[in-house]
């Protein structure tokens, strides 16, 4: 055995060098790592006793990607490309062998070997985009050429994902060892070592000359994908480098690609990506729930309620594996709900992302059933009936009576007091929130709400949990509307006074969606239901002078057809209403307010700036642990836009003086509940940004 560098050996079995990546977690790409490849490359064809080259990796993955620790630092050593053209230069064929994730450089570098072996349940894909980046050493270039630039496109801009399987009828993996990958991939070696010319994925090219005769490939994509890239740089960057695959030689594209690269690297809306990314790992940990807290084994669950929001519950479950009882009172409410979930998975199956065994599998998940006793045997029950504390009070109280001990019983509340939902059982320790967003199914983000009494071996088998599910979680702490719901309360009272003060609906749903939101305020309104909203006031003793009156002329929004706006039959496309405009005027009057015309900056700070400032108190009451969670909440459950962090990263960049300062003009004349929340004026005053209490 040879210590090429601190993360790579190099062993050798017979003929075949082995070089090893022992650089955890998951073996990323960092200095130690592609100077051990450079170098172990050229040890190994110096040897003339080796005939091929085996590229493996310890522990439970390939190489998951670059180490993106080493992004804000001076690059030292071997670049990338240096690395790809080493192992792609070998004089001997290097097989790479993969198991667990080969994910942006990890793919790179099996790219650039001459042969691929892989576990079955090894996984393969290019992340990059989710960064803000792209694919920057050579993926970009090799892909096309290996699979084609319409799953290139799929694989790169889609961040799309494929299994061992997917793979190999790509052509990406040249075989899948259905054994101990290490000794497969030795054997493959010793099958291919005296085969030449060594394949290069670089020399390839027939995909790419037969894509240089689809000259609508990449207008097509463009426009059916315009929507989900809408103010991200990264995708439309990737889909360049991808027609640089197709119309240039390799050399050529590498230089594409570099330039394309060097141009996303800075860029506000990458390091914004990263901040997200690193924010939602660490609001996976909680600072006094420690790593080895026990976690209780969830291997089966239960959900009350077969609504919407149950419906997209236990599918979450099902998705995941998780056998689940979907308890309802009322068989024509089960029977619906259970229609819908299979409705689902068929519209998801049609689309191809599920086959119809699947679709079997995962209802045969879904145990539907009238009876509560049906909750005895779950390991976790959710509760998801409507949003009344008489009833989840009253529903916990059965829970209590009915769930074995050890049970963890959630609510989906997603306003009410959880620290009262608890007081209704003998066991407020193993009671907590689980806010799901809506459609539970898709939505990734789960408030998880700790109660006053909530254990913290709970805490963590939420936690564990939430990622089985494939959820963003960030815990919460108790109060209305906890994080999420109570700093848009603050955005929706802002959006109804300015309407009253002379803005249109449309006109402040403009200025939200062009910042980057999915729909603005009265849109999603409409989307909610104006019923919902009505109920959550009447709960709160609240009034909204436009809202109320909308609800009670039955404008409830799509679903009637009528809400803020009008919508045609069959049609979610809004259109703007005259007889709203008229009830808007005619409640501006009766309280006295003056209209006028308001700019779209001043709509902006409205309903952003109130946002923070909440923010700012939530974090000083411990609500929230750190300005990261926050954004994780918003980008994940109310779509905020990624590109911009979040609301607390985005203050930063505006700069909390100027936030401060704009709060205290509007103080001036709109009242004094837009004074700055004492930590936001502190940390202005120091010139500080809500960044510093992270660390």
């Amino acid at each position: 055995m040879t210590k090429v560098t601190d993360k790579v050996e190099l062993t050798r079995h017979g003929r075949v060098a082995v070089l090893n990546i022992d650089n955890p977690p998951v073996n990323a790409l960092s200095l130690g790592v592609r100077q051990g490849l450079v170098d172990g490359v050229g040890l190994a064809n110096s040897d003339a006793s080796v005939a091929a080259i085996v590229i493996a990796c310890a522990g439970r993955t390939f190489i998951a990607g670059a180490d993106i620790t080493e992004f804000d630092k001076p690059f030292k050593g071997p670049h990338y490309n240096e690395v790809m053209a080493a192992i792609e230069g070998s004089t001997k064929p290097v097989v790479a062998a993969i198991h667990g994730t080969a994910l942006g450089g990890g793919l790179e570098t099996a790219l650039a070997s001459n042969y691929r072996v892989a576990l079955p349940s090894a996984r393969f894909g290019f992340p990059e985009v989710k960064i803000g980046l792209l694919p920057g050493a050579g993926g970009t270039q090799r892909l096309p050429r290996l699979v084609g630039a319409e799953r290139a496109l799929e694989l790169i801009v889609g961040a799309e994902q494929v299994d061992a399987r997917q793979a190999l009828a790509l052509g990406l993996i040249d075989e899948i060892a259905d054994d101990e990958l290490g000794p497969a991939a030795l054997a493959f070696a010793e099958r291919i070592a005296e085969r030449r010319p060594l394949p290069r994925v670089s020399g390839l090219t027939a995909k790419v000359a037969a894509d240089r005769g689809r000259p609508s490939l990449f207008a097509d994509y463009r426009k059916a994908n315009a929507r989900a890239h809408r103010g991200l740089k990264a995708p439309e960057a990737c889909i360049q480098t991808i027609e640089a695959a197709v119309a240039l030689p390799f050399a050529e594209g590498l230089t594409r690609e570099a330039e394309l690269s060097a141009g996303l690297w800075n860029s506000p809306e990458a390091k914004a990506q990263q901040y997200v990314f690193f924010a939602e790992r660490a609001a996976a940990k909680v600072k006094d729930v420690p790593a080895d807290t026990p976690v209780r084994q969830i291997r089966q669950a239960a959900v009350l309620g077969a609504g919407t929001m149950g419906g997209g519950i236990a599918m979450c479950f099902a998705n995941a594996g998780i056998p689940v009882a979907l308890v309802e009172s009322n068989r024509a409410a089960l029977e619906r709900g259970m229609g819908v979930i299979r409705r689902n998975y068929e519209a998801t199956a049609a689309k191809g992302r599920l086959s119809a065994a699947d679709v079997e599998r995962r209802m045969a998940l879904i145990a539907p059933s009238l009876e509560l006793a049906g909750i005895a045997g779950a390991d976790l029950v959710v509760e998801a009936v409507f949003e009344d504390m008489a009833l989840k009070q009253e529903v916990f109280r059965q829970l209590d009576a009915i769930a074995r001990p050890g049970t963890i019983l959630a609510t989906n509340t997603s306003t009410l007091d959880v620290n009262a939902i608890a007081a209704a059982t003998g066991r407020p320790a193993d009671v907590l929130g689980m806010h799901f967003f809506s459609p539970a199914n898709v939505m990734r983000l789960m408030e998880v709400v700790r109660g006053k009494a909530t254990a913290k071996p709970v805490i963590a088998s939420v936690l564990a949990l939430a990622k089985r599910l494939g959820k963003a979680p960030a815990v919460v702490g108790v109060c209305d509307g906890f994080v999420g719901n109570r700093m848009l309360a603050r955005r929706g009272r802002e959006a109804d006074r300015l309407i009253l003060e002379g803005a249109s609906p449309q006109q402040v749903d403009k200025v939200l969606y062009d910042f980057g939101f999915p729909m603005g305020p009265f849109a999603m309104a409409d989307l909610a239901g104006i019923d919902v909203g009505w109920r959550v006031r009447q709960a709160r003793g609240t009034t909204s002078p436009v809202a109320d009156r909308l609800y009670a002329l039955g404008r409830h929004g799509q679903k009637t057809g009528a809400g803020w706006y009008r919508y045609a039959t069959g049609s979610r496309q809004p259109e703007p209403d005259p007889a709203v405009d008229t009830l808007i005027a005619e409640a501006a009057e009766s309280l006295q307010i003056r209209r006028r015309a308001v700019s779209d900056q001043e709509i902006l700070e409205r309903c952003l700036y109130p946002m923070v400032n909440e923010g700012a108190r939530i974090l000083a009451e411990g609500i929230a642990a750190k300005p990261g969670d926050i954004d994780v909440i918003w980008v994940y459950g109310y779509g905020f836009p990624v590109y911009r962090g979040g609301p607390m990263h985005w203050a930063d960049a505006v700069g909390l003086g100027r936030l401060v300062d704009g709060m205290r003009g509007y103080a001036a004349s709109l009242g004094e509940q837009w004074q700055p929340a004492p930590l936001l004026a502190e940390l202005a005053a120091k010139g500080q940004g809500f960044a510093g209490l992270a660390r």
